[in-house]
This record gives C-alpha cells, structure tokens and sequence, in this order.
C-alpha cells in the first residue's frame, strides 16, 4: 500500500494528511448507506494514516457528525477534524435549506457540532456557504472568538470568492478554503487559487473525483440509484452524461498509459496544481479508499499534464455544477 504523506494547510497553517477523507456520502446524497461500512473505512483511514476527516453539520442532516463521533472513540488524537456551518435544515424537509451566518448561529452551531463530534474541540472549522446577508467580517469575527475560547484551532471558508477571502482574511487568519476542484471543475483556477497562493491559505478541494464521474465506472446514468444526487445534477444528465464521457474515456487512455487507475490520474493532477493543496475525495468503501491513496505515488510529467488539461480544457465539459439554486450559492 502506498505510505501516506503530508502537507502543511496554509503557511502558518497544521501539518495533515496529503490527502482527506470527505465524509458526506456516508451519510447521504449517494444512495443507500452502511454505517458500519462507513465506520470499518473511517478506521481503516487513520491506520493508513489519513487523518483529515471532512464532515458538515448538515450532512445527514445532523448525523454524519455523530458517525464520525464514534469512529474517533478511543482515536481522537489521531484525527484532524474539519466540520463546516451554515446551511441550516429541516430533519423533516431535507430539501428545505437556508444560510445562517449571524455571530448567535455561529456559536449555537459550534457547540451542537461539539456535542454530535463528542469532542472538546475543532480541528478546523468552516462556514459552508456565505450569508449574504451578514457582512462576511461579522461571521468571522464570531468564528475567531470560537478560537481565543478553544473550542476551534483554525478557520477556514467554502466556495467563497477571493475578495470575500481577502475581506475575512482582514479579521483573522484563514487556515483552508474549500472549493469544488477537479479536471472537469477548473474555477478556483479563475482568481482563488492565486489568491490562496498569495495569502498563504491552504486549498482544500471537494468532490476532486467529480463526484466519481472521473473514475471511469459510471457508465450509464441509469445506474444510480432512485435517491442519489447525481440524477438532478446537470452534468450527470442526458446528452451532457454522454459528452462527459468521451472525455473520461480520454482519461482512461492516458491512465493506462501511466500505469494507473483513471481515478488515480485526476487525483495526481490535483494534487500537482501545488503543495498547499490537499483534496478530500470521499469514499465509504475501503477499496476506494485505497486506490485513492495509491494516487500519492503517481507522479505526472509536464507532458502528461498538458494532455490532461488539453482533454479538460475550457468549455469541454458539458453541464453546470449544480442545479440553478445550489449554483446560487458559490462564490459568496
């Protein structure tokens, strides 16, 4: 298996692991789920030494946490924990969401993540999504008082634009920013991620897979299953399905190439866009887990990289991220 490695988040940032572990799908989105299942990965994640676990308090809703909770009884020294704010929803409507980034919701939120985490601290904590309606300097001015309290260590933001960055960045130091980043989702490349770079703020992307499309092994979209996600997503949808495959089959020849899975190859390049770079492909099943992490030995050429961005280059891919309200709230 392939030895972990590391990465500091940010310049004055942690030191985790190279690559995370996203934890959503464990609780929902993706179809069916198996929490012991979930829980044997989570374990067989931090023997492995992948220690930076990602969860949201709205994933489930309001349970991913608890799962995540168990899994670290007895471990929790060993996990750098990432949870996230914000979206607030009804157990009882999970469609129904709404943004909540007022200074009283960002302490009401922290101490529910503590009690579900069962733990005295975060590691990492992030507001999901901004609330336009609260100036982006008082949610994180109430974020940075979680700090000098101790109940989080660092801050960190998600799919926010890099003004808003630069604006939160004013108020205290901002450890990580999470954004969507992959070879068919290239928009942190469109000002973020230089401003990361110049900040010293650490990248962290989600869904670096495209939510598994880039694995080469969905194949049809008749595949999922009735309640997964990726049946309302665009790009997984009619013509666009079909247009975005010819483009992971591209994959699959340069992977072959390689010597690698074409999962393996999109996580290489990823993880080649720089060193404060550190995606959290998620997984419920050890094996995924596993071929993710042989990625880590993957080294691309430049070469190799061109052929990769010439495939995915601008306008290829077919289909917007999310649908029309979800597309509503990136880059705050």
């Amino acid at each position: 298996m392939t030895r972990m490695q590391t990465r500091k988040l940010g310049r004055d940032g942690p030191v985790v692991s190279a690559l995370g572990l996203g934890c959503m799908g464990m609780s929902e989105f993706y179809g069916t789920h198996d929490d012991a299942e979930s829980l044997a990965t989570l374990q067989h994640a931090l023997d492995a030494g992948l220690t930076f676990l990602d969860t949201a308090d709205a994933y489930g809703p309001y349970t991913n946490e608890q799962l995540l909770g168990r899994a670290l009884r007895g471990r929790r020294r060993e996990a750098f924990i990432a949870t996230k704010f914000g979206f607030v929803r009804d157990p009882g409507d999970p469609a129904a969401r709404v943004i909540d980034g007022s200074p009283r919701h960002v302490r009401a939120a922290c101490e529910a993540s503590l009690g579900r985490l069962d733990v005295t601290h975060i590691d990492l904590y992030y507001l999901h999504r901004v609330d336009r309606r609260v100036p982006i300097e008082e949610t994180v001015g109430a974020m940075a008082e979680l700090v000098r309290a101790g109940k989080v260590r660092f801050l960190g933001l998600s799919e926010v634009a890099p003004e808003t960055l630069e604006r939160a960045q004013r108020v205290h130091p901002i450890t990580a920013v999470q954004s969507e980043y992959s070879l068919w989702t290239r928009d942190p490349e469109e000002g973020l991620l230089a401003t990361c770079e110049r900040l010293g703020v650490g990248l962290v992307p989600y869904s670096p897979l495209g939510r598994g499309f880039l694995t080469g092994k969905l194949r049809r979209p008749e595949d999922f299953a009735a309640d997964d996600y990726r049946r309302s997503n665009p790009r997984f949808q009619g013509e666009n399905f079909a247009r975005n495959l010819a483009l992971v089959d591209k994959v699959q020849a340069l992977a072959r190439d390689q010597g690698c899975t074409p999962g393996q190859l999109a996580l290489a390049w990823v993880l080649a866009q720089g060193e404060h770079i550190v995606p959290i492909p998620g997984t419920r099943r050890i094996r995924n887990l596993d071929e993710n992490i042989g990625a880590l030995a993957v080294q691309l050429s430049a070469p190799q990289r061109a052929a990769l961005d010439a495939v995915f280059a601008p306008g290829a891919v077919a289909g917007a991220r999310y649908a029309g309200p979800m597309m509503q709230l990136i880059r705050g």
